[in-house]
């Protein structure tokens, strides 16, 4: 709840690190998703293809240029951060993977990683030593599997994940019709949240602008993941209802955040 006398530093500063040539539109939406979930300030570090795309079409967020123009490859001192979050749209170039690899090593605030910042995990797993602990990785099926081994099944594969968490202290949200959300200490959470019709490009980088977003404000990764997931469903929920599962996108998602706080505190 909101102090009557709160000011936009109260509700923290998120970084989101993300996109590229072709692939703007996932920071665009992750950011959307941040400052719609309560972030006090997001700042996009983004290639400088991609400046003018984000003051255009989000002028609430501020942007920080990347020095290359297609890609990203120098993120800098994430020291005024409250909480990072990266890959979205962020590609493979091996620029990108150095620059990952750096802010693992040099960040100290809470962080959340998907799409390409976990496939780059994935080749190159020994960088999982450098993961802060309670570090949320969200990722779909294909990218868990390439992160943690091929699965015969949905049983086989949720024992991999509590592995995983375990192994590299970390909490996995494994997205799907009932996403799986695992801790550290070996506890499973299960979401009763959502639709098919969130199956739709762009849902995932929602998703990370929202948890982001909570990271930002204070919450605990393990309360964020939780309730990131949680509100995310209730969001694609209300937008079902307002439309049809054919007809969502990702942007209907993030117009019913307001809506889906709203329901929540009615519970």
């Amino acid at each position: 709840n909101r102090n009557q006398f709160a000011h936009k530093g109260n509700f923290g500063h998120g970084l989101l690190v993300s996109g590229s040539f072709g692939k703007m539109g996932a920071a665009i939406l992750g950011a959307r998703a941040a400052l719609r979930t309560g972030i006090g300030l997001i700042t996009c570090h983004i290639p400088s293809c991609g400046t003018v795309i984000m003051q255009s079409a989000f002028p609430e967020a501020m942007v920080k240029s990347d020095n290359t123009g297609k890609y990203i490859s120098d993120i800098g001192n994430t020291d005024s951060f409250n909480a990072v979050g990266i890959g979205p749209g962020l590609g493979m170039e091996q620029e990108s993977q150095k620059a990952l690899f750096n802010l693992l090593s040099e960040c100290k605030a809470p962080m959340i990683l998907d799409a390409d910042a976990l496939n780059i995990m994935a080749l190159n797993m020994e960088w999982f030593s450098l993961l802060q602990e309670g570090t949320i990785l969200t990722p779909h099926p294909k990218e868990f599997e390439r992160l943690a081994g091929k699965s015969e099944n949905g049983f086989a594969r949720l024992q991999k994940q509590i592995e995983f968490s375990k192994e590299h202290k970390c909490i996995v949200v494994l997205k799907g019709a009932h996403t799986s959300i695992t801790n550290p200490d070996g506890n499973v959470c299960f979401n009763s949240t959502g639709n098919p019709g969130m199956a739709t490009g762009g849902s995932g980088d929602v998703l990370t602008g929202i948890i982001l977003s909570l990271l930002s404000q204070g919450y605990t990764p393990a309360n964020a993941a939780v309730l990131g997931v949680y509100l995310h469903g209730v969001a694609g929920d209300i937008a079902a209802g307002e439309t049809c599962y054919e007809s969502i996108i990702a942007s209907d998602i993030i117009n019913c955040i307001g809506k889906a706080f709203n329901k929540i505190r009615e519970l």
